[in-house]
């Protein structure tokens, strides 16, 4: 089973304080809307992936070992699931939150300004659908095993989002 990311421009990250506590808040992953052509990644030419809104279910109930990455880079480690990340699943997709260490001021800085405003995910493919629709192959992501998530630098999926929660600004 090979790992697949997804990383390509846009998107949106936001980087809020708690208390004296940075947090990187975001999408990591976002479900498949039919209005919204962010929700959908082009693998090919007429070959669209998208999320199903139970991808993440068995991989969040189930506790897996997630990490916080940036860039999906292993040396650039922002938290771990069960301490300093927290995952969720609401009708927009896999939302993440993590207590950025005093270490990542580079990471907190980019999303301060804006330079970094999109997120990505890590996974294994665990189930997938196919089908075809209007002339285009379409893949659709049913169940992964999920193996990091934070902000990057390209994201693939145009309407992921990341960035630091503010207490008073709530997201």
């Amino acid at each position: 089973m090979e790992r697949e990311r997804r990383t390509h421009p846009s998107g949106r990250v936001e980087l809020r304080m708690d208390g004296e506590q940075p947090v990187a808040v975001g999408y990591a992953a976002v479900f498949y809307r039919s209005n919204d052509p962010g929700t959908e990644f082009e693998l090919f030419e007429d070959v669209v992936e998208r999320i199903d809104a139970r991808a993440f279910d068995r991989a969040i109930r189930d506790s897996h070992d997630v990490r916080a990455l940036f860039n999906h880079d292993p040396s650039q480690i922002l938290g771990r699931n069960g301490s300093t990340l927290r995952l969720s699943v609401d009708s927009t997709g896999l939302r993440y939150e993590i207590d950025l260490p005093k270490s990542a001021t580079q990471v907190r800085e980019a999303l301060e300004r804006g330079d970094v405003t999109g997120s990505s995910f890590q996974f294994l493919a665990k189930g997938v659908s196919w089908n075809d629709e209007e002339g285009r192959s379409v893949r659709t992501i049913t169940d992964v095993d999920l193996l990091d998530v934070g902000p990057v630098t390209f994201p693939a999926y145009d309407a992921t989002t990341a960035g630091v929660r503010d207490s008073l600004n709530a997201w």
